[in-house]
């Protein structure tokens, strides 16, 4: 090997460990990531079924679940992700029982996007979606997040 050329080698292996070290260090003081903070405590068949309810009543036309929204092809309905941690499941109950969801929770949607009523539901179907929404959950550290965006999504307010 010639002299050019261990000069270049030990510049390189000087530029690699000095930027691996910087790294390092640059990395301790991170937090580490807390993961996903959402979770249902739903079983997976009683999830299935749930989702094939969700699925035939449209629900994901104007709400996102276990996915980010597009906000391109999307309206600024709530996210569903959590969610059972705001409400319980009587008060889901409730509010797919209404006739009008907007006396419950008023929205500054457009029309063909306000939350319709699913009070012609059988009312199996009603409470299983009730337990569906309220078996949705966030970790503590991310709810303060999700109720700010919930009611920000709903009256359009911080």
């Amino acid at each position: 090997m010639r002299k050019g050329e261990k000069g270049i080698l030990a510049v390189i292996g000087i530029s690699v460990v000095s930027l691996a070290a910087f790294h390092y260090i640059r990395d301790l003081g991170q937090k580490p990531d807390p993961g996903i903070p959402f979770y249902s405590t739903a079983s997976k068949e009683f999830s299935g079924q749930a989702t094939k309810l969700i699925e035939r009543e449209h629900c994901r036309d104007c709400h996102s679940l276990w996915t980010l929204k597009n906000i391109l092809e999307s309206v600024p309905a709530p996210m569903l992700d959590g969610i059972g941690s705001l409400h319980d499941e009587q008060w889901f109950y409730r509010y797919f029982s209404a006739e009008n969801p907007q006396a419950i929770i008023p929205t500054r949607l457009k029309p063909k996007y306000k939350m319709p009523s699913y009070a012609k539901l059988p009312e199996a179907e009603r409470r299983m979606l009730a337990k569906y929404m309220a078996s949705l959950k966030v970790k503590k550290w991310y709810l303060a997040h999700v109720k700010k965006a919930e009611h920000h999504a709903l009256t359009g307010k911080d």
